[in-house]
């Protein structure tokens, strides 16, 4: 089980950053911090294997999280274009 912290960006709100905890968020591109703009709490959530999230699959989710402390979930259609 990994807990996260899901926050919006101001300028991306159909975009959502997952990081381990809030020190994580030093772990984070600053261009991609600067695509998203000013972070909105969103929630705090537990991940585990059998969890279910809408937009996102949840053991690819926990993998990027324990290697590099962030997830990006953007929409199907979106195109980001290299931040790091």
């Amino acid at each position: 089980m990994i807990e996260c912290i899901i926050y919006k960006g101001k300028k991306k709100p159909d975009s959502y950053l997952f990081v381990t905890d809030e020190a994580a968020l030093d772990m984070v591109p600053q261009p991609l911090l600067d695509m998203l703009g000013k972070l909105e709490f969103v929630m705090s959530l537990s991940l585990h294997k059998n969890r279910r999230l809408v937009q996102a699959d949840v053991e690819q989710v926990m993998q990027s999280l324990e290697k590099q402390a962030y997830y990006l979930q953007i929409p199907p259609n979106a195109y980001i274009h290299n931040v790091t």
